[in-house]
């Protein structure tokens, strides 16, 4: 499939996706979130790809927003759809069988941070802007951010920042949890890519099983969760890469999974 306002690579098993419009700041329109949907399948179906990183073109953004020509035009009926279908866009990279990690490269602000919300774990460069500016144009966030920032952080801070609109910097970030790490820009990708190599050596059904686990944390009492981590535990030990793993470290070896 062509994308007009993406970029990606594959190598190693790692794939690299790059919203390419730098000069709107790769602010999201329309076509740039059909696109993301359409790849993310398209490489959520792709058996020579294990890990996902995500990023902006350039060295100002990441995402700078939503496409602001765009939202102009809406009412009240075509708002709510235009929330749905970014919400659902955000949805599929969550809930992907395959780790999507964001790398944050300057500004991920509106939707653009709604989206880094959205990938399984954040790292940043020293550069990265977050915020939910929203408020400042006499609305609320509608991809997410009022209830994936609440959850990343914690209510009361995320009250804050989408009640002021301030934005919130690298080091910032770093400390209240919002990413995990933040590097120089010109090492951002790199690092990324270290950490996706990683991972990408491991079993890609016990990667799915974490992810399941993890994100149906944000939905269960505790009891509940204990009890669905019960059953994935099951799962995993009944796989292929179970006896693997379990062999592999018994015998001293690095284990060779074949994602059964």
């Amino acid at each position: 499939m062509n994308y007009q306002n993406l970029l990606f690579s594959v190598n190693e098993k790692v794939a690299i996706v790059t919203i390419n419009r730098p000069d709107k700041l790769n602010a999201l329109n329309s076509q740039t979130m059909e696109e993301l949907k359409n790849i993310f399948i398209e490489l959520n179906n792709n058996n020579d790809v294990s890990v996902i990183i995500l990023t902006g073109s350039g060295e100002k953004a990441f995402v700078a927003g939503a496409d602001i020509s765009e939202l102009n035009k809406l009412d009240m009926l075509s708002a709510k759809k235009f929330s749905e279908s970014g919400q659902e866009v955000f949805n599929l990279i969550e809930n992907l069988e395959k780790p999507v990690i964001a790398a944050v490269n300057g500004f991920a602000l509106g939707g653009g941070c709604e989206l880094a919300l959205a990938c399984h774990f954040r790292i940043a460069s020293e550069n990265a802007q977050f915020g939910q500016p929203e408020i400042n144009l006499g609305i609320i966030p509608g991809y997410g951010g009022t209830q994936r920032l609440s959850r990343q952080i914690n209510s009361g801070r995320a009250m804050e920042y989408i009640l002021t609109g301030n934005m919130i910097d690298a080091n910032e970030a770093l400390r209240i949890g919002l990413v995990n790490h933040v590097y120089p820009q010109k090492d951002l990708i790199a690092n990324a890519v270290e950490l996706a190599v990683k991972i990408s050596l491991k079993s890609r059904i016990t990667i799915r099983h974490a992810i399941q686990a993890i994100n149906a944390s944000k939905e269960m009492s505790l009891k509940e969760g204990l009890d669905y981590e019960a059953s994935i535990f099951a799962l995993c030990c009944g796989s292929a890469d179970f006896k693997e793993g379990t062999s592999a470290f018994l015998e001293k070896r690095k284990p060779n999974f074949k994602n059964l």
